[in-house]
């Protein structure tokens, strides 16, 4: 199976914990959304780790995704890094891991729809 990692955006708590508690509530599988008040590897990476045993994900390959994702776009991160700090204390950097196959049938849905 084949996984990606993206930055997606910043998000202030409340909203982003409100979309979590209705992803939960659609089961949808496959995809996963995760928030930090820092951008840094490690907190990704602890989270990645935990999300991919609740998934039953491979953790060395979503891992190796992460750290791939990482060491590639170093710009991105500087971007998004920047966007957290201008956003202030009650903000998330957001975060999307998922299984290749799962993300594509989610955008030919939307597609669909």
């Amino acid at each position: 199976m084949q996984y990606t990692f993206n930055l997606v955006g910043v998000s202030p708590i409340l909203s982003f914990f409100y979309q979590q508690q209705q992803q939960q509530e659609q089961q949808t599988s496959g995809i996963e959304y995760l928030g930090h008040r820092q951008c840094t590897l490690d907190m990704f990476l602890e989270s990645v780790e935990m999300v991919a045993s609740k998934q039953g994900w491979q953790c060395d390959r979503v891992v190796d995704t992460v750290i791939n994702f990482w060491m590639n776009n170093s710009e991105s991160i500087q971007y998004w890094k920047g966007r957290l700090e201008d956003a202030g204390h009650e903000n998330l950097l957001v975060a999307r891991v998922a299984d290749l196959k799962s993300l594509r049938t989610t955008f030919e849905s939307l597609l669909d729809a």
